[in-house]
C-alpha cells in the first residue's frame, strides 16, 4: 500500500472513531465493472455478517453499484474490509 493510501485510511479511521459509537451499522458503497464473479467476491466477503446487500446496474449496464449495510464492530474492522475489497480488480470505493 502506498503512503497516500495509508494516510487516507488513517484519516478515515480517526474520523470514524470520533464520529461513531461502535459497534455500529455502516454503509459500504462500491462501484464495480458489471461482472458476476466480481460482484460475487464482494457479496461473499460480507457473507455470514447479517449484511443487507443491494445491487444496481448503471444505465448502460457497464457498471454495477453494490451497497452493503452491515453492523461493524470497530473503525478498524471497516478499514480492514475496505482493504480486503481493494483487491477486486476495477472496484471503486465510495
Amino acid at each position: 500500500m502506498d503512503k497516500k493510501t495509508e494516510e487516507f485510511y488513517q484519516r478515515l479511521k480517526e474520523e470514524l472513531i470520533n464520529s461513531t459509537i461502535w459497534p455500529s451499522e455502516y454503509l459500504f458503497k462500491f462501484i464495480v465493472p458489471t461482472d458476476s464473479d466480481k460482484i460475487m467476491v464482494i457479496e461473499n466477503a460480507f457473507n455470514g455478517m447479517g449484511a443487507v446487500i443491494n445491487t444496481s446496474k448503471s444505465k448502460t449496464g457497464k457498471y454495477t453499484s453494490v451497497s452493503i449495510n452491515v453492523r461493524m464492530n470497530s473503525a478498524q474492522s471497516v478499514i480492514d474490509k475496505y482493504i480486503e475489497m481493494s483487491e477486486v480488480e476495477g472496484i471503486i470505493s465510495l
